[in-house]
């Protein structure tokens, strides 16, 4: 029978470690056996394992040291088991599996891992999930409904990333420095990825989505602690940071969308605030600017003009321009040609704004038809603009920003 003085302590502290170490230990065990589902597999039995031991004879005194034993023994059980003549085979991964390595000082092999995942073999529209479930452990159900696909879609993409990392033989460690700009990027567009399926649930309502952003904001916290050396990455986490600092911020307590300017600054978090401008402060002091430095850089301006009441187009229009060079963005583009709208005027910004018949992927972006018909409206247009808030509100998926893009819509005269 089962001690409930134990039960509840144990049950939080393998919650802990899920949440904390899971891709610690599953990197140890993936890197030496070079098998991606049988560590899960592994690891699965080992966390389920306790579940079973710890609420009744106590936590161990080293919880991973504990988890990684078991994960240890279930795998070099789950290779003799797949292949009982690979007699030499499975002394290797009983070799590397139990080379000395002190329990209480388990080797981080995470951002390996997560290197893995954007190796070029690999989608890269799969990467995101993939990140997901491995380093942090989230179901295939789970991530389903964030991405919007059925688990058993999600579940099959997820075992034919894994199946093309074994046959592939995609090594588990970082790239060469000639490949790691480009891998490094991948991996911080998927963390971006993953946060920006959590951020399209501002009121925090869908279960599978709640979470993402905060475990995107951790996966950053994962990179910038393996790599500190690297700006980007502090970019990223500096971005998010900004973003996630006013969530409460983005629908009124009766559930209606608040743009950013209208925003009542009294709800973002300021903490949260406070550590993006150092965490960006951290990245421009390393001399590299990047993309996802700008990017902050831009939110950290939006920021400074709301909170301040000071107009800094300008500098904003300069960000911009900045980022445009480096990527070519059409998104850039079009959020260069607001700012210049509201330091030039609306016929300015539509003069900047890009053009969709040379970018077949404006069609399909809900913010460009939406910025269109914004300043369409402002400069009289209200044809055109109706017709560019119809195209916005058909792209949306959000009920608030449905209701009030149709509420701006209804306010154009005819």
């Amino acid at each position: 029978m089962h001690s409930q003085a134990h039960e509840k302590p144990a049950h939080l502290l393998i919650e802990t470690v899920a949440r904390r170490s899971y891709g610690k230990l599953l990197a140890f065990v993936a890197t030496r056996t070079h098998d991606l589902a049988a560590a899960e597999d592994a690891l699965s039995d080992a966390f389920t394992a306790a579940l079973i031991d710890w609420p009744r004879t106590g936590c161990p005194a080293n919880p991973e040291g504990w988890l990684l034993t078991v994960a240890r023994r279930k795998s070099i059980d789950y290779h003799r088991r797949r292949d009982a003549n690979a007699e030499s085979l499975d002394e290797r991964i009983e070799q590397a599996l139990s080379a000395a390595v002190p329990e209480s000082d388990i080797p981080d092999r995470r951002l390996a891992l997560m290197f893995a995942c954007a190796h070029p073999a690999i989608d890269e529209s799969i990467c995101a999930p993939l990140l997901l479930q491995i380093i942090l452990g989230l179901d295939a159900a789970t991530i389903a409904s964030a991405f919007l696909v059925s688990p058993a879609a999600m579940s099959k993409r997820l075992v034919r990333a894994k199946e093309k990392i074994r046959t592939c033989r995609i090594r588990f460690s970082l790239p060469e420095r000639e490949e790691l700009p480009e891998r490094l990027y991948a991996v911080l567009d998927a963390i971006y990825a993953a946060f920006a399926e959590g951020w399209a649930d501002p009121a925090g309502t869908d279960p599978a989505r709640r979470p993402l952003t905060g475990e995107a904001i951790f996966l950053a916290r994962v990179v910038t602690e393996l790599m500190p050396q690297e700006p980007e990455p502090l970019g990223l986490l500096a971005l998010m940071l900004y973003a996630e600092a006013r969530r409460s911020a983005r629908r009124a307590s009766t559930g209606e969308y608040v743009p950013l300017p209208q925003q009542n600054t009294a709800l973002w978090d300021l903490t949260m605030i406070a550590e993006a401008e150092v965490v960006l402060q951290h990245a421009s002091g390393l001399g590299r600017i990047g993309r996802y430095q700008l990017e902050a850089a831009i939110q950290s301006a939006h920021v400074d003009r709301i909170r301040n009441r000071r107009p800094n187009w300008d500098q904003i229009i300069q960000l911009y321009d900045a980022l445009f060079e480096l990527t070519q963005s059409p998104v850039v583009a079009l959020n260069r040609a607001l700012a210049i709208s509201e330091l030039h005027g609306p016929e300015a910004g539509l003069r900047e704004m890009p053009d969709v018949s040379s970018d077949a992927r404006l069609a399909g972006y809900q913010a460009f038809w939406a910025a269109r018909a914004d300043l369409l409206a402002r400069v009289g247009y209200h044809g055109k603009a109706r017709h560019a808030y119809d195209l916005a509100i058909g792209l949306e998926r959000d009920a608030s920003v449905r209701l009030f893009l149709q509420q701006r819509q209804a306010a154009l005269h005819s």
